[in-house]
């Protein structure tokens, strides 16, 4: 799956962890998408959209 919302484009991000002694290991945070059922181009589709789009109501979920 990719790991990217359909309307906004948000994806994975890396970056560090870094404890108190500055020891720094790689890791990842991860947008919270949901796999719902939204209305692409007049078709209803599932996809993989966030949930800051679905609670701004950026794209119009079909029920």
């Amino acid at each position: 799956m990719a790991r990217r919302c359909i309307v906004c484009d948000k994806g994975t991000v890396f970056g560090n962890t870094r404890s108190h002694a500055m020891n720094k290991s790689r890791r990842t945070w991860k947008p919270n998408l949901q796999r719902v059922r939204v209305r692409i181009d007049g078709v209803p589709q599932r996809a993989y959209v966030c949930t800051r789009c679905l609670k701004s109501n950026k794209i119009e979920r079909v029920v």
